[in-house]
């Protein structure tokens, strides 16, 4: 397996929700540390919701892996963050057998 080139630095952030006083709930964003990354994006649709249309854009991430229980280690329902651009993770998988990376499947604009 050729060595992925990890030359994007992103942050990693965690959802934490608190109540807001009127009755509802306000969702906020933690940096958990900063990672290096290789972003190839891998799909782009245009699909009719409602009345507009809602432009949809699927990247991997791959990053160097982690143990489970690390901050360090990405999660679903968690997100990156790189400037203004926000990519909502999906689900997180080893990308080798030896766990050296991950892979994580992201929609750009997704988590929050």
């Amino acid at each position: 397996m050729a060595r992925p080139a990890l030359r994007r630095l992103m942050t990693l952030e965690a959802p934490s929700t608190a109540i807001d006083g009127g009755g509802g709930q306000s969702v906020t964003w933690a940096a958990l540390g900063a990672l290096w990354a290789d972003v190839t994006a891998v799909t782009a649709s245009e699909p009719l919701s409602g009345a507009r249309d809602r432009a949809r854009v699927t990247h991997r991430i791959l990053v160097r892996g982690a143990p489970e229980g690390s901050p360090r280690r990405p999660a679903a329902h968690q997100r990156f963050r790189q400037g203004s651009r926000v990519f909502g993770i999906l689900g997180v998988a080893e990308d080798d057998a030896e766990g050296r990376f991950l892979r994580c499947w992201v929609e750009e604009g997704g988590g929050g």
